[in-house]
C-alpha cells in the first residue's frame, strides 16, 4: 500500500498490540512529532526568504522587501536527539525510521545556511558587498531547501497514516480501561481535530479537496456532539477544550463554506480563514493537554 507523496503506509502488522507496546509507539510519535513541529520553522524561514527574492536569478539587491530576510531558527538539539534515539528503538518502522534519519541530516545541512543568511539580511551586509555573500548563499540554500522539503513532504505523509492508525488504538484503549470518559471524549475530539488539519491548505497545496475536507469535518462534527451528549449526562464536568471546540466547528463550516464557492482555492477569500483555523486548534492542544492532566 502506497500512502500520499508515494510514501509506502506501516502495514496493520507493524500495529502495537498491547499496553506497553503501544506506549512505545506513541513515545516514538510524540519524539518524531516534536523534531517536525520544532523545525517547522525551517519552512517559514523559507517562505519569508522565497516571498521577496526571485528564486531563480538569487538576491540582486533591487528588491522592495529584501529588509524582510530570513526567520532566525529554534535551537533543535533536544529534538534531533530524541528523534534518532527514537529511530534506534522499537518499535521498528523502516520507512519512517529512515526517513527522519534523512530528514534530520537536511535539516542540519539547510539549517546553518539559513542561520548564516538570516544574520547577513538582518544586518545588512549586503551593502557592503554587493550582494556577492547573498548570491552565493542562495546557491547553496536553493538545493538544500529542495531536499529539506522533499523529506519534510515524504515524512508527513508517512507520519499521517501512522498516527491515524495509532490515534484509533489509543482510543480504543482508554475506552478499554475508562469507558467514554472525560479523557476520550476530548482525546476523540483531538484526533478528529487533526484528520480536518491534515486537509488544510497550505502554500505547496493551496487548493483543498473538498469531498475529502468536508468529510473530515463531518466527523469531527460528530466527535463534538457526543462530547455535548457526554456534558448533558454529566452537568458540571468540565472538559477544558469543549467551548473552543464548538466555536472551531462553526468557523470550519465557514471556512467549508467559502471554499465551495472559490472551487477549493484558499487564495480566493478564505486565507484569514484558515489562519484563524489554524492558530485556534493550537489553543485547543494546549486546552487539551490539561483536560488530559485533569480529567478523569
Amino acid at each position: 500500500m502506497v500512502s500520499a507523496q508515494g510514501v509506502p503506509a506501516q502495514s496493520a502488522a507493524s500495529a502495537p498490540a498491547g499496553e506497553a507496546e503501544l506506549q512505545a509507539a506513541i513515545s516514538k510519535s510524540n519524539a518524531y512529532t516534536a523534531l517536525m513541529n520544532r523545525t517547522l520553522r525551517a519552512i517559514q524561514s523559507w517562505e519569508r526568504y522565497a516571498s521577496w527574492v526571485d528564486m531563480k536569478k538569487g538576491p540582486t539587491g533591487k528588491e522592495r522587501y529584501i529588509d524582510y530576510g530570513l526567520y532566525s531558527l529554534y535551537d533543535v538539539t533536544g529534538e534531533i536527539q530524541k528523534a534518532e534515539e527514537a529511530a534506534a528503538r522499537a518499535p521498528k518502522l523502516p520507512e519512517i525510521d529512515a526517513t527522519v534519519l534523512s530528514y534530520i541530516k537536511a535539516y542540519q545541512e539547510l539549517a546553518p545556511l539559513i542561520t548564516r543568511a538570516e544574520r547577513y539580511y538582518d544586518r545588512k551586509d549586503y551593502r557592503d558587498d554587493n550582494l556577492a555573500e547573498g548570491q552565493k548563499l542562495h546557491a547553496q540554500m536553493v538545493p538544500a531547501a529542495k531536499t529539506f522539503l522533499e523529506l519534510r513532504a515524504r515524512l508527513d505523509a508517512g507520519m499521517r497514516v501512522y498516527k491515524t492508525a495509532l490515534d484509533a488504538q489509543e482510543l480504543a484503549a482508554l475506552e478499554s480501561r475508562e469507558g467514554k470518559s472525560a479523557r476520550w471524549q476530548v482525546r476523540n475530539v483531538m484526533v478528529n481535530a487533526r484528520a480536518v488539519i491534515d486537509l488544510m491548505p497550505s502554500n505547496e497545496k493551496p487548493i483543498v479537496d473538498l469531498k475529502a475536507f468536508d468529510a473530515a469535518v463531518a466527523g469531527y462534527a460528530g466527535a463534538v456532539r457526543e462530547m455535548d451528549d457526554f456534558k448533558d449526562k454529566n452537568p458540571g464536568k468540565s472538559l477544558f477544550v469543549d467551548s473552543q471546540a464548538s466555536s472551531w466547528l462553526g468557523r470550519l463550516r465557514d471556512f467549508s463554506s467559502k471554499l465551495a464557492k472559490s472551487k477549493g482555492d484558499v487564495r480566493r477569500g478564505a486565507a484569514n480563514d484558515a489562519n484563524w483555523i489554524v492558530s485556534s486548534y493550537n489553543t485547543m492542544i494546549t486546552l487539551s493537554e490539561s483536560a488530559v492532566r485533569f480529567s478523569r
